[in-house]
């Protein structure tokens, strides 16, 4: 059995955490960090640490789980450029999975966007994305992924179309087109459940890695 902490465990994606890994049988949550929690309490109980809280608080709970030796799982997005390099220089000694979506649906969506990059690379290519209107940043974290993925293919800037509508779970489709044809290639959430079993699914795998960066391509086996 895992042994979990959740950090954000009062957001709407910790609660869901929480219920997530409670019906898990090969998890035990032994702890649940809100705002202003003290993981370095309860840290020393935990096999792993999953963070879901603010782009602002994930550096802290980085440095904690390092200076433990306990792998994490961050969910959290919205971190700037200076934000990111700081955490992953704490993190090198510990395995860590760090990734932007945690649906093995939105994970197949990447492994097969970079596929119809290499093969329609005289297409023109644009993404979208649609969220509730809650979500603070824009545009996701997981069309910078699709849009990364498809740069370091094609060597130019992807544009990125974001919307933000009532209580949409999250929607992203990334379109191809020549004169001649169009392809699209659209991800749908229904729950948001999805993503909480996801980074569960990655909290089980990661503690038996070695330290290291990894996302759920890595996970899941979709790395190229």
């Amino acid at each position: 059995m895992t042994r979990v902490v959740i950090c954000g465990a009062e957001g709407r994606m910790g609660k869901l955490l929480v219920t997530c890994a409670q019906e898990d049988a090969a998890l035990e949550l032994v702890g649940e960090i809100a705002d202003g929690g003290d993981l370095n309490a309860i840290i020393k109980k935990a096999d792993v640490v999953v963070d879901f809280t603010v782009h602002t608080a994930t550096l802290g709970i980085a440095q904690i789980a390092a200076r433990h030796q306990i792998p994490l799982v961050i969910g959290t997005t919205g971190h700037t450029v200076s934000e990111r390099k700081e955490i992953l220089d704490v993190v090198r000694e510990i395995p860590v999975v760090f990734t932007s979506n945690f649906s093995t649906g939105v994970n197949v969506l990447f492994y097969l966007t970079r596929m119809a990059g290499e093969l329609l690379s005289n297409a023109s290519v644009e993404i979208s994305e649609t969220h509730h209107t809650k979500k603070l940043d824009a545009p996701s974290g997981t069309a910078k992924s699709l849009q990364q993925i498809l740069e370091k293919i094609r060597g130019q800037s992807v544009p990125v179309e974001s919307h933000r509508v009532g209580d949409v779970v999250g929607e992203h489709t990334v379109t191809f087109s020549t004169p001649d044809e169009t392809i699209e290639l659209t991800h749908k959430a229904i729950d948001r459940a999805t993503f909480a079993r996801g980074a569960l699914r990655a909290a089980k795998w990661v503690v038996s890695q070695e330290p290291g960066l990894y996302d759920m391509q890595n996970v899941l086996g979709l790395e190229k």
